[in-house]
């Protein structure tokens, strides 16, 4: 039976108690008016003329988590104004600084995002999702001043590993909580300002290096991101499923209230979650079970490959070094505008996909944006492996930003977002929270090996050798995706769970 109609269980019951055998029956006409009227109040029940919810506070509130989201991509963006082996920031600070200690300036911050993958969800169950992310403010700021007070590379490295904790933390928090406080009707946009907020937070890093110049001021500017976050978050409702989770059906039904508004008829929807948690409580005991199933370990397989290729792709070797690779590249365009350049346009794809990522099928995305993504990858390494070794490029110097803006553009309508996307369709739901955790991990760990050693591949193959590497793992990728990704548009979880185990 579908939940989107209310049903007035009392009135039926008081009309079927009013009925004996001295009844009569309705006329066929009768019968015919009667059923008409019920079909029309279904309908204008099920159109939600009846108590429709409020669309603004979810929206209001979703926008406020994600709030700490830009925060994060401020962590993220935070060493392409650097320079060069952060040159810029060394100057700043008037701290020598080596290629190998910017490296790990850089990628600490991808290991600070691993470790809290896993407690953050802890955290969130025990405490609330609202109070966990507010809490996180706290190492968030306690990492800026690090950086801000900096007097030696080792307060750089425990500034970027705390700010990275953080930032890890609203990777897994803030996505929650916008599921948890959204209607399935707007479900999916709110899902999606996420990583676009996280997007808009790199491009304001960009801009602002490029506009501040002083890396002390741009550490300043970054550290107030949080505290913004903290005071327009601090006034909106915790999730009504948490409440539930709690047993504390009053404080959901408040919830509720404050974000669907007053005139909403909030019993349904409280119901589904009961239902649905009834049933997660009840799966949880055959997680054993699940774990060892044909379907379970192919999803394993499926996730973690995901992960892989999207970060082996390179992605945030750019995002890291956007302005160290334009400043090699020689490019006639400044490397910080050339920087502001491609994350503007990072920013306007991620906006845009998120329009067509639920039309089109999984895997055709997929595999388009890895094909494009290894053709960009050789291109950007050919154009290094000529500016080093021909004069081919020599009146185009500009050329780089080119294959750069097309790589992101196809990342972010495709091998951003997906696999991310489809952890909750590929696994059960008893194995769903332990996979998805373990899954966010392996991702930050793969990012950390990519931004550490980055410039140690730079140095031992040069550009174009470490593009082509990129690429080479995309070629791989390609190949995984054909073979072994299922599709999983318009499936249920039944349907992809049968075909995984086939």
């Amino acid at each position: 039976m579908s939940t989107d109609f209310v049903w007035d269980a009392e009135n039926t019951a008081a009309a079927c108690s009013n009925t004996d055998e001295s009844t009569p029956l309705l006329s066929a006409s009768g019968q015919a008016m009667a059923e008409k009227i019920g079909i029309s109040q279904q309908t204008l029940v099920s159109n939600g003329q009846i108590g429709q919810a409020k669309k603004l506070p979810q929206y209001l509130a979703g926008i406020a988590a994600t709030l700490g989201a830009l925060a994060a991509g401020m962590v993220l963006g935070w060493t392409s104004p650097a320079g060069e082996n952060g040159v810029k920031l060394a100057a700043t600070y008037g701290i020598p600084i080596s290629p190998t200690e910017f490296s790990w300036i850089g990628s600490l911050t991808t290991l600070g995002a691993g470790a809290i993958c896993i407690p953050i969800g802890m955290l969130a169950d025990l405490i609330g999702r609202k109070t966990a992310m507010l809490i996180m403010v706290v190492p968030f700021t306690l990492g800026w001043l690090l950086i801000i007070f900096a007097e030696s590379v080792l307060m750089f490295y425990f500034g970027r590993f705390i700010t990275g904790v953080s930032s890890g933390a609203f990777c897994v928090a803030a996505p929650l909580y916008t599921s948890e406080i959204s209607e399935k009707e707007i479900r999916g946009t709110l899902g999606s300002y996420f990583q676009l907020m996280l997007t808009i937070g790199i491009l304001a890093a960009y801009v602002l290096g490029a506009v501040v110049e002083n890396m002390r001021h741009l550490s300043i500017i970054s550290a107030i991101m949080p505290l913004i976050f903290f005071a327009a978050f601090f006034f909106m409702p915790e999730t009504p499923v948490y409440y539930l989770k709690k047993n504390n059906e009053e404080a959901a039904r408040k919830s509720l209230l404050r974000l669907r508004g007053s005139q909403y008829d909030i019993e349904t929807e409280l119901q589904e979650h009961r239902q649905a948690l009834e049933e997660s409580s009840r799966g949880a005991t055959s997680f054993a079970v699940s774990i060892k199933s044909k379907a379970t370990k192919k999803g394993f397989v499926i996730a973690y490959g995901l992960m892989l290729f999207q970060q082996m792709s390179g992605v945030n070797s750019i995002i890291f070094y956007a302005s160290a690779i334009f400043t090699r590249s020689g490019a006639s365009i400044e490397p910080n505008v050339a920087a502001i350049i491609v994350g503007a346009v990072q920013v306007v794809s991620v906006f845009l996909g998120t329009l067509v990522v639920d039309r089109l099928g999984r895997r055709i995305l997929l595999l388009a944006s890895i094909s494009v993504m290894f053709l960009m990858m050789l291109i950007l390494g050919v154009y290094f492996y000529c500016i080093t070794y021909t004069t081919a490029f020599d009146n185009i110097k500009w050329f780089a930003i080119i294959p750069l803006c097309i790589f992101l553009v196809l990342f972010s309508f495709g091998f951003g977002p997906i696999p991310w996307m489809m952890m909750p369709e590929i696994f059960a739901p008893e194995v769903k929270g332990v996979a998805g955790s373990s899954a966010c991990l392996f991702n930050w760990l793969m990012a950390f090996v990519v931004t550490k050693f980055y410039t140690d591949m730079v140095y031992a193959v040069n550009d174009f050798g470490t593009f082509w590497i990129f690429s080479g793992f995309s070629a791989v990728g390609i190949l995984f995706v054909y073979f072994l990704v299922p599709e999983t548009k318009g499936k249920t979880l039944d349907e992809i769970q049968r075909e995984l185990n086939r």
